[in-house]
């Protein structure tokens, strides 16, 4: 029989739309406004901590919709947004040091469609509301600290092989290297070009080296700077339990942050703008204080301050620094002072052991060192000014020998303790990074966003509905439920996807609504020569899907390559809107040709003496 399915095409064809309705209705659930708690160290939260979250909800009056204990995170749903705030304010006095408190929209989807795996898609920022940040990476800064740790990699590795030098310092046009005689200046030779190959070595006098960075090692530091600030960045906003956000490379210094459904945007402005870390070094205890601070600063050592503005002599060698560091904690010592508690990889353990080991009895200080921009007006032009804070924030004597695991006080307060603890746990940033693009898209224009939105894919499915009806009839019909059956299956791959709908992404599916029905033009079109040749209607009927498969096939791939296109040069909501339209290509093939295919079999099949159809 032409005009016939085998069983297992009829069977795959169902099996599809079964799939497509149930993985497509998350997305007409909505969300709730809820509350995530998440540990603010690297244990989860136990199950007595959430029972503790919940008796001080239901003490404290608040109307829960719904409350979830799940994988060591809390996520309590509340009926509005005024309860959430309320909340979640409480929840941070009352968790204070034992959890992280972020605002959040959870799906609504019942927990049968979860059980499936079914979610909603994601929603971009147009459609959602929320932040979108631009940065700027500041590569002078990067620079400087590079040469920095090269200046104190050349001390360490001259220390190692014995070599007396008289200095190793920065200057304009790079790393200056005096060396104190001609038989040290062999050796610094041979060490350098061994172990600082990527760095220019000239000789800038007797016993003189200067170190200058090539291009491309200028190139691969702020590239170096560029990608480890978008990773930090990224698992700073891990911390604030954001669903799907956007962090992004823009151009060869800039990073775009874009947080959908964050309502705490001071909080999100806070940790992605702060550059804090810690470096602990030793105390100076050889040298007066009191002459360095007249001008005598010993070589080797350098002049700090502590909270308090009083002068603290340092050694120059740093023993552990921030990215040493792999997790820290926030909470009290045991005298009730904040106090953060600091877990050290590898080597920054090898490193503390060695020297708390050597140095028992001798005091070790640990410095507090940010980053901060500030913008101001100076005649009528924007100047920006950036500062590098340094100051000593504890000198303790060391008692006894410790490397993986202490502690550090010395700090202001529990919130400046939690704050620290939350930025070296994410990492340090390498470079500073300033805000120069701050938007905000509230909850309301997200909402009419996704009204608009709705409204267009309405009305264009609408009047295509209309005009196939009219025009084709009982085919119209069929096409017509093709055109559902694409955007429900659409529908339901980019919520199996979790990919993040934005209004580019709505305009793809009012393209792809068009391109469904376009097949089915085609189809119609020669099924209706067919029978202006005088072919019977089943012949015109399988002549007809027969030839017109070619055509389709054809406008579709030249599609689909425009979008693979799209995709592989565009950049966000290009990518997104490339996204929609190859599904979309995909998916409105296998409707407008299998489903009504075998909706036309259904109806017209089975009849051999048909003798007219409604086309």
């Amino acid at each position: 029989m032409q005009n016939h399915f085998p069983l297992w095409k009829n069977i795959l064809v169902l099996t599809v739309l079964v799939f497509a309705i149930l993985y497509s209705l998350p997305n007409l659930f909505g969300n709730d406004p809820a509350v995530q708690l998440a540990s603010s160290n690297a244990t989860p939260l136990q199950q007595n901590q959430a029972d503790e979250v919940a008796s001080s909800l239901k003490d404290a009056g608040f109307e829960l919709k719904s409350f979830e204990f799940k994988d060591g995170k809390v996520l309590a749903r509340f009926q509005n947004t005024d309860e959430q705030m309320k909340a979640a304010d409480m929840l941070r006095n009352k968790m204070s040091g034992q959890a992280t408190v972020a605002l959040n929209l959870a799906p609504a989807t019942p927990d049968w469609l979860r059980a499936l795996g079914a979610e909603p898609m994601y929603l971009g920022l147009d459609l959602r509301g929320g932040v979108h940040f631009l940065l700027e990476v500041d590569m002078d800064t990067a620079l400087k600290q590079a040469d920095e740790r090269y200046i104190n990699d050349i001390r360490s590795a001259f220390r190692d092989a014995k070599v007396r030098y008289q200095s190793v310092s920065k200057e304009s046009d790079g790393i200056k290297v005096v060396l104190t005689d001609e038989e040290n200046r062999v050796i610094a030779a041979q060490v350098l070009d061994k172990d600082f190959h990527n760095l220019d070595l000239t000789e800038n006098g007797p016993n003189e080296f200067l170190l200058t960075m090539p291009e491309r090692e200028i190139i691969a530091i702020k590239k170096a700077a560029l990608d480890q600030n978008i990773t930090t960045l990224r698992n700073r906003v891990n911390e604030l339990g954001v669903a799907e956000p956007i962090i992004q490379q823009q151009g060869s210094s800039r990073i775009v942050v874009q947080l959908p459904g964050v309502q705490d945007t001071a909080r999100a402005k806070e940790l992605l703008g702060t550059t804090a870390t810690l470096e602990y070094r030793s105390v100076d205890v050889e040298h007066d204080v009191k002459t360095a601070v007249e001008g005598h600063v010993p070589v080797g050592s350098r002049l700090y301050k502590d909270k308090n503005g009083a002068p603290v002599l340092l050694k120059r060698s740093v023993i552990v620094t921030g990215d040493q560091i792999t997790d820290a904690s926030s909470g009290l010592d045991q005298d009730g002072q904040a106090a953060v508690f600091i877990t050290l990889d590898g080597i920054g353990a090898k490193k503390m052991g060695k020297f708390t080991q050597d140095n028992i009895g001798k005091p070790m200080a640990v410095v507090f060192i940010e980053y901060k921009s500030d913008t101001q007006i100076v005649d009528g032009k924007k100047v920006q000014h950036k500062e590098k804070i340094e100051k000593v924030i504890s000198v303790a004597t060391i008692r006894d020998s410790f490397s993986k695991r202490f502690q550090t006080t010395g700090l202001d307060s529990p919130q400046e303790a939690r704050t620290l603890a939350l930025l070296l746990r994410a990492g340090a940033l390498a470079a500073p990074v300033e805000i120069v693009e701050e938007r905000t898209v509230g909850p309301s224009l997200g909402q009419e966003n996704i009204d608009q939105g709705m409204t267009s894919i309405n009305i264009g499915f609408l009047l295509v509905v209309v005009f196939m009806l009219i025009y084709y009839r009982a085919f119209g019909l069929i096409a017509n439920f093709a055109l559902i059956f694409n955007v429900v299956l659409l529908t339901a791959i980019l919520s199996l996807l979790q990919a993040t709908l934005t209004l580019p992404g709505m305009a793809g599916i009012v393209l792809t609504m068009g391109m469904a029905v376009d097949a089915n033009v085609l189809i119609n079109e020669r099924i209706r020569e067919e029978l202006r040749n005088g072919n019977s209607p089943q012949a015109s009927i399988y002549v007809g899907y027969e030839k017109a498969f070619a055509t389709i096939l054809d406008s579709n791939v030249t599609t689909l390559l425009v979008a693979l296109l799209l995709f592989g040069f565009g950049t966000g909501p290009v990518k997104g809107f490339a996204v929609v339209l190859s599904l979309g290509i995909l998916t409105s093939m296998f409707t407008a040709i299998t489903g009504t295919r075998m909706l036309v079999n259904w109806i017209y099949g089975g009849d051999h003496r048909l003798e007219k159809i409604s086309i």
